[in-house]
């Protein structure tokens, strides 16, 4: 199972639902794509809790994702697509970098330098994996 594309149903799900947070287990990778998510406007803010685990006395690390709504209770995401699997991985050079919904999304890529918004990757002329959309 891709941990990435279950964070990102998790999210898509919660916001259909109109969910104010959702938990999903922590990773590195996830907690800087959430932390892109924030910086960009698309969710509230993000935690890393600890909870318990199945056997006593382990403790697991979460993030909890407060998300975003407008004056009319829809959400600020509108979608979130995967696009990079560990079946299928989709890389692009620094000249190659999408533009999602003609500007108006973003794309998380995986570089040498970090994760990276679309803008970001351009600007430092680096490329990379295309781990996702989100408009």
């Amino acid at each position: 199972m891709d941990p990435i594309a279950d964070m990102l149903t998790r999210i898509r799900n919660s916001a259909m639902a109109g969910h104010e947070k959702m938990v999903c287990p922590s990773s590195k990778v996830k907690k800087g794509i959430v932390s892109i998510l924030e910086r960009e406007g698309f969710i509230a803010n993000w935690q890393e809790v600890n909870s318990s685990g199945k056997r006593k006395g382990t403790v697991l690390k979460s993030i909890e994702v407060s998300l975003r709504y407008d004056e009319d209770h829809k959400s600020i995401l509108r979608g979130l697509k995967r696009v990079s699997k560990p079946s299928r991985r989709f890389y692009v050079a620094a000249n190659e970098i999408p533009r999602v919904r003609n500007g108006l999304g973003i794309a998380i890529l995986t570089t040498n330098k970090g994760l990276l918004t679309d803008k970001e990757a351009r600007d430092a002329s680096v490329g990379g994996e295309v781990l996702c959309y989100i408009w």
